[in-house]
């Protein structure tokens, strides 16, 4: 749902020649259901495609759950065993009718039907969720509505199961059958409580929707310093005028980076780092993302050190080392997992990956003494039983969530492009990935740009002609927060009534009304962060956007 994994490499299917992994998995049975507005590559590859109205998941969510639970195709023994909140659940989807959802997804009743059998009669599988679910004001409500489902269907690995990928960088852990007791993943009030909009500090992290009005505005806590790493805040946090005023009135802005983004070209510091062939590296970023999103990383228990191949020409440093750095001469302590670091010998980076897998599987050294890595399989790894006295279930009926869900059945329906009785909009903007780039890496590489060197505002053939538009067009988009240029193009895979765009596009911060064409169209121009977010982790709409379209005369395609 909301992920297209055979371009992003990313969202369900294992990104490790994802083609090659689904034509292998659908020879073998798999039956493949995508739910996406387009009908992107992956769609084509799939046995069911529901083409949601954008903006339309959590409905689309709820009738699947509810045909899976009056039909009886649930797992009724894991829910017996494993599950609360089940009754909350059911009561709460049952306005989710077969014909409401179609009314309001544009779903055929019939082909939702068909995709909630489909799924619930496999032996085996799990919904998946990418970007597309959460980028917009019910984020945290998708997710929930996506864990339920893989819940109520069973799709957890069982005691005595195999544990396919036991992971080999990571410290060691027991996996075991049962849900450990945690208060419920929302924001909790601390210290660290932001000062707008009632956003608080979580699972470690501040939402960067407040980042701007943290920056901007005085106070005991107001954000005076920043350091960014890797990243592009500058064009791909939404309110982008208001993002880049606050960048201008920091007194320090540090940017690490390889490329003069748009985010170094308004930063005080710009810290050249080393590229990933000017390093020694090895394979713990795929395990930590499987382990932190339930997803992605490898499917298989497999591990890889690789030294550094190529000598930089010029002065060049790690990202880790600057904050060493920082540390060593503001003599400041430095821990890792609990650990104190020494802040006056700068550890060497094979050093620094020793201290980080200590507990590991599989020592580093025998990781490293392993030119072109293997896999580490162990079939005696597996889940093991449900400890005495743990009797945590999994909570499928959470209030927070269910109020969430019926405050989604009590919405109007618009039928168009709108949100709210009354408003007028041709078209709701959707993001989207692009095979050249991904998000705003890679448009600095001029051989990724021989197609597009800027992000196409894509439209069915039909909207081309009932716009009086063609390919090459240059067009105004404006939501009720900003407008920008656009260049348009063509795409059957786009539905009526919806533009397709990249997002973290328009590089020149100056100038960007005149190099839409050069660098590309930065459609958080499109969005506030002050109105309609997700109220628990902070997204704003970026992607369902309600826009209205319309040709620029006179302008014409660079």
């Amino acid at each position: 749902i909301g992920a297209n994994p055979v371009i992003s490499m990313w969202g369900g299917i294992p990104h490790q020649n994802p083609w090659k992994r689904i034509n292998d998995a659908r020879k073998a049975g798999l039956k493949l259901i995508v739910i996406d507005p387009r009908k992107t590559e992956c769609a084509k590859r799939s046995d069911i495609h529901l083409q949601v109205k954008p903006g339309e998941d959590a409905t689309l969510l709820a009738g699947i759950i509810r045909t899976i639970i009056e039909e009886g195709l649930y797992d009724a023994d894991f829910v017996q065993a494993n599950v609360q909140g089940f009754e909350a659940l059911r009561e709460t989807v049952d306005d989710f009718t077969p014909d409401y959802v179609e009314e309001r997804t544009n779903v055929p009743a019939a082909l939702m039907q068909e995709a909630a059998r489909t799924f619930a009669a496999g032996q085996r599988g799990r919904v998946t969720s990418g970007t597309g679910l959460d980028m917009q004001p019910r984020g945290t409500l998708h997710e929930y509505l996506v864990l339920a489902l893989n819940t109520i269907t069973g799709r957890w690995l069982r005691e005595g199961e195999e544990v396919p990928n036991p992971y080999v960088l990571l410290p060691g852990r027991t996996w075991r059958a049962q849900t450990e007791e945690l208060e419920p993943l929302l924001p909790k009030d601390s210290a660290l409580e932001s000062r707008f909009r009632g956003l608080k500090h979580n699972d470690g992290q501040f939402p960067a929707n407040v980042l701007a009005d943290e920056i901007l505005t005085p106070g005991p806590e107001q954000v005076r310093a920043l350091f960014v790493m890797a990243g592009d805040p500058a064009v791909s946090i939404p309110n982008h005028d208001r993002i880049v005023e606050a960048f201008k009135h920091l007194e320090l802005l540090v940017t690490i980076d390889w490329r003069m983004s748009a985010t170094a070209k308004l930063s005080h510091y710009v810290v050249a780092c080393k590229l990933s062939l000017e390093r020694p590296d090895v394979t713990m970023l795929p395990e930590a993302v499987a382990e932190t999103y339930g997803h992605g990383g490898y499917t298989v228990p497999y591990a890889h050190y690789t030294p550094a191949l190529i000598e930089p020409e010029f002065d060049v440093i790690q990202e880790w080392e600057l904050f060493w750095g920082l540390a060593h001469r503001m003599r400041t302590p430095m821990t890792f997992r609990g650990k104190p670091l020494d802040i006056d010998r700068k550890l060497t980076s094979d050093e620094m990956f020793d201290v980080m897998m200590q507990g590991s599987r599989i020592p580093f050294e025998e990781i490293k003494g392993t030119p072109g890595g293997r896999l580490y399989p162990d079939a005696s790894i597996r889940v093991e039983a449900r400890e005495p006295g743990k009797d945590a279930r999994l909570n499928v009926g959470f209030g927070r969530m269910m109020e969430d869900l019926r405050d989604v059945r009590g919405e109007p329906l618009t039928g168009g492009a709108a949100l709210e009785p009354g408003e007028e909009y041709s078209h709701r903007l959707i993001t989207r990935r692009m095979r050249q780039v991904f998000n705003g890496m890679g448009q600095q590489i001029p051989e990724l740009m021989e197609k597009y060197s800027y992000n196409p505002a894509f439209l069915s053939p039909f909207d081309l002609r009932a716009l009086g538009l063609e390919a090459g067009d240059i067009v105004e988009i404006a939501s009720k927060h900003g407008a920008i240029k656009g260049v348009v193009e063509s795409d059957d895979t786009v539905p009526s009534g919806v533009i397709s765009m990249a997002h973290s596009w328009g590089d020149s911060v100056e100038r960007e009304e005149e190099t839409f064409q050069t660098w590309g169209s930065n459609t958080n121009k499109l969005v506030s962060f002050d109105e309609d977010f997700d109220p628990i982790y902070g997204m704003p709409r970026m992607t369902s956007l309600p826009v209205n379209i319309r040709k620029l005369e006179g302008v014409e395609a660079g």
